[in-house]
């Protein structure tokens, strides 16, 4: 099954730092690919460390190991901002597969403490249930 994360306008998706800033493989549709660090991540998108900004609105497969294994997904960039020595620059995810799903939904909730079984009510941040 494949997930199509949505943003929810009352309900903000919890945002986490996973342990060790996890390299993130960026692969555009034309074959090029470019590398950066995760700096924050939600089931909805995430923050991108990157040594120079990339097109906003450009649809790429972004890649991430996280404690619950990989994940891979379509996302749109957004806009970027600059840092002191490297671009922040943020995802939306489009498309994730139901088992990159689990494996972020999973890790995000080990970041927050959280029981991953219990991660799929709506009280505990960042859940998909509704």
């Amino acid at each position: 099954m494949t997930y199509f994360p949505q943003a929810h306008s009352r309900l903000r998706a919890a945002r986490v730092s996973l342990a060790g800033t996890p390299s993130a493989a960026i692969r555009f549709d034309d074959g090029r690919r470019t590398s950066g660090k995760l700096q924050l991540v939600s089931v909805t998108g995430g923050l991108l460390r990157l040594s120079k900004p990339l097109c906003p609105g450009a649809l790429v497969e972004i890649m991430f190991l996280t404690q619950s294994g990989p994940v891979v997904g379509m996302a749109e960039l957004l806009n970027p901002s600059s840092a002191t020595l490297r671009c922040l620059q943020a995802f939306r995810f489009i498309i994730l597969e139901d088992g990159d799903f689990h494996r972020l939904r999973t890790a995000i909730a080990s970041s927050l403490g959280v029981n991953a079984v219990l991660s799929s009510d709506r009280s505990i941040p960042g859940s998909w249930a509704k």
